[in-house]
C-alpha cells in the first residue's frame, strides 16, 4: 500500500510539473524572432534571420510576462525592421545591461513599463533615425533616479518622452543633454522631489513639459526657454516659481496649481508691455492710439504687426493661464498701494509704543492693582496685539514686495497667515469686550455713587474678563478648526464664507461688535445725562466732558461701522467693495481703536502721568515733580472713603466722599470722565 501510495504522489507530482510547464509555456510567449528560456533573452539580427517568420511582415515586438530578471547587452541588436517594441508586465526584471537596445535605426516607439527595474536603462545606443521617436516608461516603482547622459544618443530627431508614474525621485544635472526633446511628461511621478536646475541642459527643448500632480518643490532655473506649454497641476509643493526671463519668452498655455502663480504672468506681461512702450519709436506710436490689452488679453500691437510688419514693433506676450486670480485674491503685494505702506508702519509703531508704554506703566507702578488698571492692562494688551498683528502684515509685506505670487501659498497656508489672523481676532474681540466691560463699570460706577455696596468688586470684575478672554480665544481659534479660514485673503482675516457655519461665524461676530457699540454708546450717553446739571456743573466743565465723550464714541464709531457695514454686506454674498478697497478699511479705520485707546484711556490722564513722574523719581529723573506728587496725598480722614470706593479711576473715591459731605454728586461725575 505504501509503495502504491508513493507511486501514485509521483504521478500527480509529475502530472502537477507539465501542468505548470504548460500553464509556463502559455504565460510566457517567446517572440517568434527572439530566443527564450527561463534565464536567458536574446532578438537581435542573427535570431531574426533564422527564424521562421522573417519571410512574415515584422509586428511590434513584445516582451510580455517573461520570467527574466536580466536583459543582457546586444539583447535588442540591429533589428532594422522594427518599429515598436514593447517591454510591459515582467515584474521579475530587474536590470537591462549596457547597450541592450543597440542599432535600432526604424524603431520610433519603445515602452517599458511595469517592471521591477532598479536601475534607469541605457538608451543611448538606440541610434533611430525615425523622424519623431516616443519613448513610454510607466509604473516602473523601484527606479528612484535619472542620472546624467541618459537619453544621449537615441535619436537625432525630436523625442517625445512620457515617463510617468515611476518611481522617480530625483532628476540630474544633464540627464537630457544630447536630445531634440519634444514632450517631457513628467506627471504623477509623486515622488520626484528634485529636477537639478542643469537637468535640461544640452538638450534643446522640451517645448511641452507636464510635471502635474508630483512633489516637486521648485522648477529648474535653466532650460525652460522653449516651453510653449506648461502644465504643473496637483503640484502643491511647488510655491515658487523660477525666474521669469528664462520661462516666459515663448509661453502660451500654462496649467498651474496656485492662482498667485498666473499673478507673475500678468505681472511680467505688464512689465513686458511697459518696457516695449519705452522703446517705441515715434512711427510704432503713431499706429497704436490703443496698446491696453482687451478683454481677452489681446493687445493691439499684435494687429499692428501684422499691418505694419516693416515697423519691427515687438509683439506683446499673451499667456493663457488657469486657474485665473478671484476677487478674494487679486494679483497684487501684500499692501498694493505705496501710502498703505507707510500709514501700516506709522500706526504700527504708535500702537506698539503707546500700548508697551501701558502696560509698563501700570505694571511696575508702586500702586495697588485697582479695578481700574486691570481694566487698562487687559485692554492695552489686546490692543498690543492688534499692533503686533500690524506689524506682521507689514514686514511681510516688505518681504514679498514685488513677488506677492511667489510668497502667497507659503504665507496664507503657512503658520504666519494663522498667527496673524489669530492675533487680530483674538485682539479685536478682547479689545471691543474689554471697552464694552470698562463702559459698563464706569456707568454703574457713577450711577451708584451713594450705594457702595452696589458697586463692582475686583473679584466680579476679573470674572468678567474670564469670560472675555475665553470668548475671545474661542471666537479666535475657530478658523483654526475649519470654520471659516484665515487663509482666504492675504490680510489673515476670516473671510471664508463658503459653508453655511463659516457664514454664521462671520455674521454673528460681527453683529457681536455692533451690539458692543451700541453698549458702550448707551453707557456714555447715560454717563453724561447723569453728570449734567446746569445747577451745580460749569459750561467749561460739560464742554470738556461733552468732547471727551464725543471722541471716545467716535472713534469706536469709525473703528466699527466701516468694516462691519462692508463685512456683513460681503457675508451675506452681497459685496460693496473690493478686497483691494478693504485693504484701505483695513490699515485705516480698523487699528483705530489699539492705536488711540492707550492715549484716550491712560496716557492723556492726570493719573498716568503722576504714575510716569513717580517711576521716573524712583529712577533719579524729574525729582521736583515726583515729590509735587507724592506730596499730592488724600488727607487720613479721606483714607476710609477711598478703601470703600477702592480707588476707582484715581480721584473717584475722593470725589465720592465730596459727594456725601457735601452733596456734590456731579463734581464726582465729572472727574470720573476726565480721568
Amino acid at each position: 500500500m505504501c509503495l502504491r501510495a508513493v507511486w501514485l504522489w509521483l504521478a500527480l507530482s509529475n502530472v502537477l510539473l507539465l501542468s505548470v510547464s504548460c500553464r509556463a509555456s502559455i504565460a510566457y510567449p517567446c517572440p517568434d524572432i527572439c530566443s527564450c528560456s527561463a534565464q536567458y533573452f536574446q532578438c537581435n539580427r542573427d535570431t531574426q534571420l533564422a527564424s521562421r517568420a522573417t519571410a512574415k511582415p515584422v509586428k511590434p515586438l513584445t516582451l510580455t510576462h517573461l520570467p527574466l530578471k536580466i536583459i543582457p547587452t546586444f539583447a535588442f541588436r540591429d533589428l532594422v525592421n522594427i518599429t515598436i517594441i514593447f517591454v510591459r508586465n515582467i515584474n521579475s526584471l530587474e536590470f537591462i545591461e549596457a547597450g541592450a537596445f543597440t542599432d535600432l535605426p526604424q524603431l520610433d516607439y519603445l515602452s517599458i513599463t511595469n517592471t521591477g527595474l532598479t536601475h534607469f536603462p541605457d538608451f543611448t545606443t538606440v541610434s533611430s533615425l525615425a523622424p519623431r521617436f516616443i519613448l513610454d516608461m510607466a509604473e516602473n516603482i523601484w527606479i528612484h533616479t535619472i542620472p546624467a547622459n541618459s537619453f544621449q544618443g537615441i535619436s537625432k530627431e525630436y523625442v517625445d518622452m512620457n515617463l510617468v508614474r515611476n518611481g522617480f525621485k530625483e532628476i540630474e544635472a544633464h540627464a537630457f543633454n544630447g536630445t531634440n526633446l519634444n514632450s517631457l511628461i513628467l506627471r504623477d511621478n509623486k515622488f520626484l522631489t528634485r529636477i537639478d536646475d542643469e537637468a535640461l541642459t544640452g538638450a534643446s527643448g522640451p517645448t511641452t513639459l507636464d510635471v502635474s500632480s508630483t512633489s516637486l518643490m521648485a522648477l529648474p532655473h535653466k532650460g525652460l526657454r522653449q516651453v510653449r506649454e506648461l502644465r504643473a497641476t496637483s503640484v502643491y509643493a511647488l510655491k515658487t516659481l523660477p525666474p521669469l526671463d528664462g520661462l516666459s519668452e515663448v509661453l502660451e498655455t500654462a496649467e498651474l496649481t496656485y492662482p498667485s502663480h498666473c499673478c507673475a504672468f500678468h505681472t511680467w506681461r505688464r512689465k513686458h508691455r511697459e518696457s516695449l512702450l519705452k522703446n517705441f519709436t515715434m512711427l510704432c506710436d503713431l499706429f497704436k492710439p490703443d496698446i491696453e490689452p482687451t478683454a481677452d488679453g489681446f493687445s493691439s500691437i499684435n494687429n499692428i504687426n501684422f499691418q505694419y510688419p516693416e515697423l519691427g514693433c515687438p509683439d506683446s506676450p499673451y499667456i493663457k493661464c488657469t486657474p485665473e486670480s478671484d476677487a478674494f485674491n487679486p494679483c497684487e503685494d501684500l499692501l498694493s498701494f505705496s501710502f498703505l505702506r507707510c500709514m501700516s508702519w506709522i500706526i504700527t509703531i504708535f500702537a506698539v509704543a503707546g500700548n508697551l508704554t501701558v502696560l509698563l506703566i501700570l505694571l511696575v507702578s508702586h500702586h495697588k492693582l485697582t479695578i481700574s488698571r486691570f481694566l487698562m492692562c487687559n485692554l492695552a494688551f489686546a490692543d498690543l496685539c492688534m499692533g503686533l498683528y500690524l506689524m506682521l502684515i507689514a514686514f511681510m509685506d516688505i518681504h514679498s514686495r514685488h513677488e506677492y505670487y511667489n510668497h502667497a501659498n507659503d504665507w496664507q497656508t503657512g503658520p504666519g497667515c494663522g498667527i496673524a489672523g489669530f492675533l487680530t481676532v483674538f485682539a479685536s474681540e478682547l479689545s471691543v469686550y474689554t471697552l464694552t466691560v470698562i463702559s459698563l463699570e464706569r456707568w454703574h460706577t457713577i450711577t451708584n455713587a451713594m450705594h457702595v455696596n452696589k458697586r463692582f468688586k475686583m473679584h466680579h470684575v476679573t470674572a468678567m474678563m474670564g469670560v472675555g478672554w475665553a470668548f475671545s480665544l474661542l471666537v479666535a481659534l475657530l478658523p483654526l478648526v475649519g470654520i471659516s479660514s484665515y487663509s482666504k485673503v492675504s490680510i489673515c482675516l476670516p473671510m471664508d464664507i463658503d459653508t453655511l457655519g463659516s457664514q454664521i461665524y462671520v455674521v454673528a461676530m460681527l453683529i457681536t461688535n455692533v451690539v458692543a457699540f451700541i453698549i458702550v454708546c448707551y453707557c456714555y450717553i447715560c454717563i453724561y445725562i447723569r453728570v449734567h446739571n446746569p445747577e451745580h456743573s460749569t459750561r467749561n466743565g460739560d464742554t470738556k466732558i461733552a468732547k471727551r465723550m464725543a471722541v471716545l464714541i467716535f472713534t469706536d464709531f469709525i473703528c466699527m461701522a466701516p468694516i462691519s457695514f462692508f463685512a456683513i454686506s460681503a457675508a451675506l454674498k452681497m459685496p460693496l467693495i473690493t478686497v483691494s478697497h478693504s485693504k484701505i478699511l483695513l490699515v485705516f479705520f480698523y487699528p483705530i481703536n489699539s492705536l488711540c485707546n492707550p492715549f484716550l484711556y491712560t496716557i492723556f490722564t492726570r493719573a498716568f502721568r503722576k504714575d510716569v513722574c513717580l517711576l521716573l523719581g524712583r529712577c533719579g529723573c524729574c525729582p521736583a515733580k515726583a515729590d509735587y506728587y507724592r506730596s499730592q496725598t488724600i488727607p487720613s480722614h479721606l483714607s476710609n472713603a477711598q478703601k470703600t470706593t477702592g480707588g476707582k479711576f484715581h480721584t473717584l473715591s475722593f470725589y465720592a466722599y465730596r459727594l456725601k459731605m457735601k452733596g456734590s454728586f456731579l463734581n464726582k461725575g465729572a472727574a470720573c470722565i476726565k480721568t
